[in-house]
């Protein structure tokens, strides 16, 4: 499952799509909004992608994933539009046969998802907005 959506995240929902009993351990990770970005009040934040550029390059993420940990199943969900805090903006759910493998490969796809794919992340706050990096 690898998708960029404008509606909600199910956590519940990403993390079944990666169970399966040969698998020991899955990890997820769950990225939400901030109400606060170096002491300024975060109002909203508004994603943006290149939806095909942005699905081709989380398939190349995997493949990578793949070559280094044993993946059983991994799911890659990321949303666009506006959102507000405490909103789920990505989850990510990675199973393997052992825990420590799901660790590492669930790391290595967000950390290479934020430098990697064409999302782009506006931070309107109280006074302003500014465009975000993913790694400043």
């Amino acid at each position: 499952m690898i998708e960029i959506r404008e509606t909600p995240l199910d956590v519940a929902e990403v993390t079944q799509a990666v169970t399966t009993p040969t698998a020991g351990g899955i990890d997820v990770f769950v990225g939400t909004v901030r109400n606060e970005t170096r002491g300024k009040k975060v109002v909203r934040l508004e994603f943006e992608a290149y939806e095909k550029m942005a699905l081709s390059e989380m398939e190349k993420i995997l493949i990578r994933a793949r070559e280094k940990w044993p993946i059983e199943k991994c799911a890659i969900v990321h949303r666009v539009g506006t959102l507000l805090p405490p909103d789920i903006a990505v989850v990510i759910a990675v199973s393997t046969p052992h825990r420590v493998a799901s660790f590492e490969a669930c790391r290595f796809i967000i950390d290479t998802l934020k430098e990697t794919v064409p999302i782009w992340k506006k931070e309107i706050f109280e006074d302003g907005a500014e465009w975000v990096s993913a790694h400043p």
